[in-house]
């Protein structure tokens, strides 16, 4: 069986929308190396629509020096959606056919590496909540972002209780906190 995980970053005040506005110049080696290690373990990505449309929109035409855009342009990524229609321009994307949790199931349960969500809030807390995700990943930076109050948690979800993996503090400290769906 595959794994599921999901890494957010997320300010003190708990936002994880628009994380670029906010997490610029607390981004150093540590959590690069981090991240370095997820991508390495990575051959399939899951997207929202927002997420897909944001990052479709900038990196296929970004500068081809960073091992993130080589990764990201290449892999594999399904992206879920209700609005959008194919096929998609970006390379090596395609939309999501029906139920999101059979596909996710039906995904985690062929051959392959891990499989990474990225760009998508809200595909993290359905797929949580559902029981898919195996591990969430939230990178805390040592910012309160003022802005953007979107928040990844819902006032009225459902109680789920994590079990912390591993925690790392960084040279510029960000908190790295993985955390496991506690088994029931």
């Amino acid at each position: 069986m595959r794994k599921l995980i999901a890494g957010l970053f997320y300010s003190i005040d708990g936002v994880a929308e628009a994380p670029d506005q906010f997490q610029f110049d607390s981004f150093d080696d540590d959590l690069g190396a981090e991240l370095t290690k997820v991508q390495q373990i990575t051959d399939t990505v899951l997207m929202g629509r927002v997420g897909y449309q944001d990052w479709a929109g900038y990196w296929p035409t970004a500068a081809q020096d960073g091992d993130f855009a080589d990764f990201i342009n290449a892999v594999p990524k399904f992206v879920a959606s209700r609005t959008l229609t194919g096929p998609l321009a970006w390379s090596n994307s395609s939309l999501i056919k029906g139920d999101l949790e059979t596909f996710v199931r039906d995904l985690k349960a062929q051959d392959g590496g891990t499989i990474a969500v990225m760009g998508g809030m809200s595909l993290v807390r359905q797929l949580l909540y559902a029981g898919l995700l195996d591990e969430l990943m939230l990178i805390i930076h040592p910012v309160i972002s003022g802005a953007n109050r979107r928040p990844l948690f819902l006032p009225d979800g459902p109680t789920t209780r994590l079990d912390l993996k591993a925690s790392q503090h960084t040279s510029k400290g960000n908190m790295v906190l993985t955390y496991g769906l506690r088994a029931a």
